[in-house]
């Protein structure tokens, strides 16, 4: 397990050798979203594929690419996409580039993803800002870690950081933007659920369900970075009225909601306190 660290350090270094700037928020881009790189001015595009250590990107829709560069005028690295256990890697691989950029300065992370509302209230299209999570992945990104990684009991009792979602939910408010708080459930995947499994999943408490972005935040918390999470809902699972899911449909209808999400998004940069440079 020391070889995590050699690797976080090899992964630093490479990236510092090719940007000037230090990135102060990181933002991690689910599936279909990438509206909020519009509003990026962009000073390095680095494919993963170059940096020592990282894992590649086998989703044909994330990108693959971490972006460096401004968003009015804080410094901000995003991930074009991002990692999952379903696609074979172990969840310290998963989790490999949060550490990374934390190690590179980063003092917040905002991520965002694509999921299924089964909450009655949620439609194709929502914005849901994530307040707590339920994690039913087979593994843990902290499990064997060296001590000198940190305190591997990590308290979960506020995994997303409560004045970053109380900004969101004001400048929500006044955007005129509705935003749903719930709860997200993590599964394996990479198949969908059944109906027994929705109507399994509803009664542990959540209100939508995906394949990522828990191992991230339980990273997160582990090494002290205040984190929030966004999600749109991209199809309706209704038990009792379940259709085939078309893929590129889910993809299309987070993209009709990205700009909205990408709007919420600048105007936190706008906001958040962040720490002399």
């Amino acid at each position: 397990m020391e070889q995590i660290i050699k690797s976080i350090d090899a992964a630093v270094a490479f990236i510092q050798s090719k940007i000037s700037i230090k990135p102060r928020v990181g933002i991690v881009l689910g599936t279909g979203l990438g509206a909020l790189v519009e509003k990026m001015e962009i000073s390095l595009r680095l494919p993963y594929t170059e940096i020592p250590f990282f894992p590649v990107s086998t989703v044909s829709f994330h990108k693959g690419n971490l972006l460096f560069g401004k968003i009015g005028d804080v410094e901000v690295v995003i991930m074009e996409g991002r990692f999952h256990y379903y696609e074979g890697y172990s969840m310290q691989q998963v989790t490999f580039p949060i550490r990374v950029l934390r190690t590179l300065g980063i003092e917040l992370l905002l991520l965002s993803n694509a999921a299924g509302g089964m909450n009655p209230a949620y439609k194709k299209g929502d914005l849901v800002l994530i307040d707590d999570h339920i994690n039913t992945l087979p593994d843990n990104p902290l499990r064997g870690l060296p001590s000198e990684m940190g305190n591997r009991f990590v308290d979960m009792s506020r995994p997303y950081d409560n004045d970053l979602n109380k900004k969101i939910l004001a400048i929500a408010a006044s955007e005129g933007i509705s935003l749903h708080q719930g709860i997200y459930v993590a599964v394996q995947g990479p198949n969908l659920e059944t109906r027994a499994e929705y109507r399994y999943l509803r009664s542990l408490g959540a209100d939508m369900v995906g394949m990522s972005t828990v191992p991230e935040v339980i990273v997160a918390n582990h090494i002290g970075l205040p984190c929030a999470a966004i999600s749109i809902i991209t199809d309706e699972c209704d038990p009792d009225n379940l259709q085939p899911v078309d893929i590129q449909e889910i993809i299309a209808i987070a993209g009709k909601s990205d700009q909205i999400l990408a709007k919420l998004l600048e105007k936190l940069l706008i906001t958040v306190p962040l720490h002399p440079g």
